[in-house]
């Protein structure tokens, strides 16, 4: 049996599609024969074949309806969201301001809230639903210090992905992927020296950090009809997990 995902004729919405993650997952819906449209808030000078691009605040919740309609009123449905933009820059929990924590829960779980219930408002209408994919992280399943908010703020996702999952049955499929480390433009910012990151990877069981596109092709199986009785999940994208420290300490003989 040969297994394919063909999406033509299927409208996908990325928020943040135009670079890191979110463009590995763009292009992965793209090759499937997806229309993707971006969402972010600058503008993109040139556009990835197959995509247009609309200009959004995911915090801003008029301006997150207002860019769904847009994107119906265009193209006539919308098959797809793909929640993606988010992130949080490093900060003690003690020492943050309260508007920096209310950024952080806007970004990651406000702001995807809002265009879930955009997007659903349109797939409950169209005769075959639709499908969201939350992008969470590793870090709303352990501690993560540093970004403690940030964090919450995904486990706060994956707690709505169950929730809505069941919530706007059977129309809309609702699941979420816990990705972790993954190699972007970003990388070497978040990361530091090459030696710094080859380092880190030798800590994951597969060797390495993850392509975008790998994240991406998770998000497709997801969004696509391959993915029909799958919904109110949390699919783990971390390439092993992270090995429990004592393990490292045990390896040293202390």
């Amino acid at each position: 049996m040969t297994v394919s995902i063909d999406l033509s004729g299927r409208v996908v919405l990325v928020t943040g599609g135009s670079r890191g993650i979110g463009l590995g997952i763009t292009r992965a819906y793209v090759a499937a024969g997806a229309h993707v449209v971006t969402l972010a808030r600058s503008a993109v000078e040139v556009l990835e074949p197959g995509t247009s691009h609309v200009q959004c605040d995911v915090r801003d919740p008029e301006s997150v309806h207002a860019s769904v309609d847009a994107v119906v009123a265009e193209h006539g449905r919308l098959d797809v969201l793909v929640n993606n933009a988010g992130g949080a820059p490093y900060a003690l929990a003690a020492d943050a301001s309260p508007r920096f924590h209310d950024k952080v829960l806007g970004l990651n779980l406000t702001g995807p809230l809002v265009a879930m219930q955009a997007a659903n408002a349109v797939m409950q209408r169209q005769e075959h639903g639709g499908a969201i994919v939350n992008i969470s992280s590793i870090s709303a399943l352990r501690p993560s210090p540093g970004t403690a908010v940030y964090g919450a703020a995904k486990a706060g996702l994956d707690s709505l992905t169950r929730s809505l999952a069941m919530e706007w049955a059977p129309k809309v499929r609702v699941n979420a992927i816990n990705v972790g480390l993954c190699r972007t433009e970003l990388t070497g910012e978040h990361y530091g020296s090459d030696d710094s990151v080859a380092a880190i990877e030798r800590t994951i069981p597969l060797g390495r950090m993850a392509r975008p596109e790998e994240v991406g092709h998770v998000a497709l199986f997801l969004g696509s009809d391959l993915a029909s009785y799958v919904s109110g999940a949390s699919v783990a994208c971390h390439g092993g997990g992270e090995p429990p420290i004592f393990l490292s300490v045990v390896g040293t003989g202390s």
